[in-house]
């Protein structure tokens, strides 16, 4: 994900600039326990853009995270996902609105917020020369954690891992997966409640990927980690708890997987016949009335409560008519149709989008 240079996004130096001034290595002051992890209200982050206007990054962010859980924050590049992690990560400042991160609201006490998140970036923060251990221990030292304390949490989280045996191997003969999960031992080095992951598996294969999430769900379970991932793999949005879809700054949906894909309600039905311009014309006079029916390359689609019951029906009236039909599949709602319902554009195709921008008020003389 791509942010403009002037919104704040997430840098590895922030980050970890910001975690060894906001960590006092003796410091026992920690944020209230609230029901959510995160809650936002109106939030709202402007800056200036080209030729004299504003771009307008979030537009009145509402959003709620419960504490323990895992949440997924899906949207088209450039809808405001990078920006939403900057201001919760109190990295940048919102232009209005209010935001609060374990119970702490992002203006009153940035410093407390850098101590109980942690970040998973989407690209590689570890230096390939050092070994895993010594990029913890640097990484510890940099959270401002003593000594003693940084080969400690360094043993801890590479056991977390299951990387203990590689602990003195350079970071360059690891293999995508162990870097990946290096990476998020690195997260876990100041022990945050809420973990922060920038698309996690990015070209992870299967079986890689399928193991960072194992390590994320023992995770959640053994110390009740909240853990907000942006991701473009629907599957793995699809094991989270909840999910919201922001587009063009404005969050447009919020649920469980399953309530989202409830809203949607009707099955896909795909047809694909001899002759699919005539087809076109019995399937629109044999379907309930008012249904959208489409005609593309796929053949055509049609939504209709109970999919498959509508098969045969359309497959007779087809056939009596001389037309055959070579394939005919139901299917019923997929993230992907949600995605495509609230933005319109499937989360496979989209295309970076640039933010919203309006002409600036002329200042006054």
């Amino acid at each position: 994900m791509q942010t403009h240079s002037g919104d704040g996004a997430p840098t590895r130096a922030t980050l970890l600039t910001a975690g060894a001034t906001a960590m006092e290595p003796n410091s026992t002051e920690t944020a209230p326990d609230p029901v959510y992890a995160i809650s936002t209200r109106g939030l709202v982050k402007s800056y200036p853009g080209p030729e004299n206007t504003t771009t307008h990054a979030l537009r009145g962010l509402d959003l709620d995270v419960f504490q323990g859980e895992t949440f997924a924050f899906l949207g088209p590049n450039g809808a405001g996902k990078s920006t939403t992690i900057a201001l919760l990560c109190a990295l940048a400042r919102p232009t209005s609105g209010r935001a609060t991160v374990a119970g702490v609201d992002v203006l009153d006490r940035p410093d407390l917020i850098r101590r109980q998140v942690g970040m998973l970036f989407q690209h590689s923060a570890l230096d390939p020369d050092l070994t895993a251990e010594q990029n913890l221990h640097i990484h510890a030292r940099l959270y401002g954690l003593s000594r003693g304390d940084a080969r400690r949490r360094a043993t801890e989280t590479l056991e977390a891992v299951g990387l203990t045996d590689r602990r003195r191997s350079p970071v360059r003969t690891l293999s995508g997966g162990m870097r990946r999960r290096l990476e998020l031992a690195r997260g876990l080095l100041h022990a945050p409640r809420i973990l922060f992951l920038d698309e996690p598996t990015t070209g992870l294969d299967p079986h890689a990927r399928a193991q960072v999430w194992e390590y994320l769900r023992a995770l959640r379970e053994r110390q009740g980690t909240t853990l907000f991932v942006t991701t473009h793999y629907l599957e793995e949005a699809e094991n989270c708890d909840r999910l919201a879809i922001i587009d063009s700054g404005r969050l447009v949906a919020q649920g469980t997987p399953g309530s989202l894909k409830a809203e949607i309600g009707d099955d896909r039905v795909v047809l694909r016949t001899g002759d699919d311009q005539a087809a076109h014309q019995v399937v629109r006079r044999t379907a309930p009335p008012g249904t959208p029916i489409d005609l593309d390359t796929e053949g055509i689609t049609l939504r209709v409560p109970d999919g498959s019951s509508w098969i045969p029906r359309l497959c007779e009236a087809l056939g009596s008519r001389g037309i055959p039909v070579h394939a005919a599949s139901a299917t019923p709602p997929t993230l992907d149709d949600v995605f495509f319902h609230h933005t319109g554009r499937s989360m496979h195709t989209t295309r970076p989008l640039a933010p919203a921008t309006t002409p600036r008020p002329e200042e006054s003389p």
